[in-house]
């Protein structure tokens, strides 16, 4: 029974000059080029992932959101009304 295969294969066209800047740069490093590329693509994949997913503020906002968080407003009409059918809702099941 064959098994899946664990890795993947990446293929990119680049310039010369690029080409040697990695090389030279694999090199002084000591790692093989393919490392080096693998390793610094993980770590661009990951900061950019990071900077997607973080949420920054600015301190005003983030004193906006604490107040939210410790007085938040009374509940509108509409969401009483939501909290009454989702505990029928509950009741039922």
């Amino acid at each position: 029974m064959a098994q899946a295969a664990t890795t993947a294969r990446l293929e990119a066209r680049i310039s010369f000059d690029l080409h040697a800047t990695l090389k030279r740069a694999a090199e002084l490093q000591g790692r093989t080029m393919t490392d080096f590329v693998v390793s610094a693509v993980q770590e661009a994949a990951q900061r950019a992932i990071d900077q997607a997913e973080i949420i920054r503020l600015t301190l005003a906002d983030q004193e906006r959101f604490a107040q939210a968080l410790m007085s938040p407003p009374e509940p509108t009409p509409a969401l009483q009304r939501a909290f009454v059918r989702r505990q029928r809702l509950l009741k039922t099941v």
